[in-house]
């Protein structure tokens, strides 16, 4: 079996590159490296192995039979896509048409990976797939929003139009080792804050929930999408909801530091309550995470230990 992973370098795109290694396929890793880095990858030692840097808003080509596209290829975070507002839109644009076209010419299968943020700041909770969401376009973070809105229409639009075999994830709250230190997110703001004695930054009054999967377990839901006949936006991510100020105390507990919390204007459209609803993943995937935070925070700070 041979698959391309988009934005392969990046924290998730590793993580699926070492998967897809373990069950036997053949892998061509595609990314630019505007928010991903060889070191996520550099591990990897196998001749069913291919790293090529590419940016996919233009065109490319392979010879061979492909079997799989998983398109990962965005900035993911928002201090990412609000330095990188084009170059976000056009990879959710111009990225998904270039790798759909190619799923198309090769009958390959593409699992899209959307986001939890395509349901804007929700007003409902938890969200299921047949929330339409509440999004700003023309907020700071509608340049990601809407991106992923934009891509998964146009999947749609080729699966039904063309026939291509497509899957959409909506990826919720994700983290563990390899995302980027500085990346802006809430798991390495707190972590790395803690490790160094620094006062830990909550934005608003902290009572805005989040619920965090571990990475292995969101590729293993990610996986099984990917060979299921499954079509329509799928929910990954963990149920399990709790507040930014409770994940920022359970944080210097497990550090046992003496960080002190201060708090923040809240950024705009910044959601209060993020959650999923995975009873879909569930029924169709026979998926549901099962390592606990804690037990996952533990893996992450060792992590940022290692590279501080």
């Amino acid at each position: 079996m041979k698959s391309i992973v988009t934005g392969g370098a990046g924290f998730v795109g590793s993580h699926i590159c070492d998967l897809l290694l373990e069950k036997g396929h053949e892998i061509i890793c595609i990314d630019n490296l505007v928010t991903g880095t060889t070191r996520n990858i550099e591990h990897i030692r196998s001749e069913h192995f291919t790293y090529i840097e590419h940016d996919i808003t233009k065109p490319i080509y392979f010879g061979d039979k492909i079997e799989y596209i998983f398109h990962l290829a965005s900035p993911a975070s928002p201090i990412d896509y609000l330095d990188l507002p084009i170059q976000t839109l056009k990879v959710g644009a111009l990225g998904t048409y270039n790798m759909l076209g190619l799923a198309k010419e090769k009958g390959a299968r593409l699992l899209l990976a959307s986001t939890s943020e395509v349901y804007g700041d929700p007003l409902v909770n938890p969200q299921p797939e047949t929330y339409w969401g509440n999004v700003n376009p023309i907020g700071p973070r509608g340049v990601y929003d809407e991106a992923k809105r934009y891509a998964e229409a146009i999947t749609m639009a080729y699966h039904r139009y063309h026939g291509v075999d497509t899957c959409i994830a909506r990826i919720f709250n994700t983290y563990g080792p390899r995302m980027r230190a500085d990346d802006g997110r809430v798991v390495p703001n707190f972590i790395n804050q803690a490790l160094k004695g620094k006062d830990m930054t909550v934005y608003g009054d902290g009572t805005q929930t989040r619920s965090f999967c571990y990475v292995s377990n969101l590729v293993d839901g990610l996986y099984r999408l990917m060979m299921s006949t499954e079509v329509g936006p799928v929910n990954l991510g963990n149920p399990k909801e709790i507040s930014v100020l409770d994940f920022a105390r359970i944080v210097i507990k497990i550090i046992g530091c003496d960080s002190k919390i201060v708090f923040e204007e809240l950024p705009l459209d910044d959601p209060k309550v993020r959650r999923p609803n995975i009873e879909r993943a569930n029924d169709l995937l026979k998926w549901q995470p099962d390592i606990p935070l804690e037990n996952g925070l533990i893996k992450t700070i060792e992590y940022f230990e290692n590279i501080t």
